[in-house]
């Protein structure tokens, strides 16, 4: 039988659509440089009229801007972290489509979020609510791009020359990163600084810690 016109259309867009890795990075890299700006604006400055000598200032900086500053903190880590997981994924996969496309665009959908759930939880820093907002964003976050992981997998979308470790270990940092954060908002059940210092600990443990683990691998090495 004849196809309609408007479904051989259809279909062939669907096939052709959303292939450039490029142009999916460089989307990325302009929606998480504008979510970490964003985070910074709601670092506000004291009133000047409030402050008449520096220890009014220095009470103000501490009472007021440090918890702030630990919201900023632990989110500017967070996206750098999804962002470097993302980045790690397109370059291992040979090209895009329509699918996975869309699956990233979710994702930073996710990214744009985190400035207000940051700004919720920096305003009502001891409530678990806005603790448990926050660490839905970082669920959706790892959920979604654990998803687009397994996707690209079964869509072979994938280099061949990835090995089946790397495919594993991929999957298991995000499965550990997103129990950890979990583990994280429970802790708000004592108290949400409880749980912000936690996640803080885990982040700083993934931006700062393989380089040392990779030092301590080579200096465990025997040598010759």
């Amino acid at each position: 039988m004849f196809k309609p016109f408007s479904s051989v259309v259809n279909t062939s867009y669907n096939r052709v659509a959303g292939h450039s890795l490029d142009r999916l990075a460089a989307l990325s890299d302009g929606i998480f440089a504008v979510a970490m700006t964003l985070l910074v604006l709601d670092l506000a400055l004291p009133s000047v009229r409030s402050v008449h000598h520096e220890g009014q200032l220095a009470r103000l900086l501490l009472q007021a801007i440090a918890p702030r500053f630990l919201t900023y903190l632990m989110s500017f880590l967070t996206l750098g972290i999804f962002w470097v997981g993302q980045q790690t994924q397109l370059n291992h996969l040979t090209h895009a489509d329509r699918h996975l496309s869309w699956i990233h665009l979710a994702f930073l959908f996710s990214v744009t979020l985190t400035p207000f759930s940051t700004g919720l939880l920096s305003a009502f820093i001891k409530f678990r609510l806005a603790l448990v907002i926050y660490w839905v964003n970082l669920l959706l976050l790892g959920a979604i791009l654990y998803g687009s992981w397994g996707y690209a997998v079964r869509a072979r979308l994938v280099q061949e020359d990835v090995t089946h470790d790397t495919l594993a270990a991929i999957c298991h940092r995000i499965v550990i990163a997103q129990s950890l954060y979990a583990l994280g908002a429970l802790l708000c059940i004592f108290s949400t600084y409880w749980s912000i210092g936690f996640i803080v600990l885990v982040q700083l443990n993934y931006a700062v810690a393989p380089p040392f683990r990779h030092l301590l691998h080579r200096q465990a090495k025997p040598q010759n």
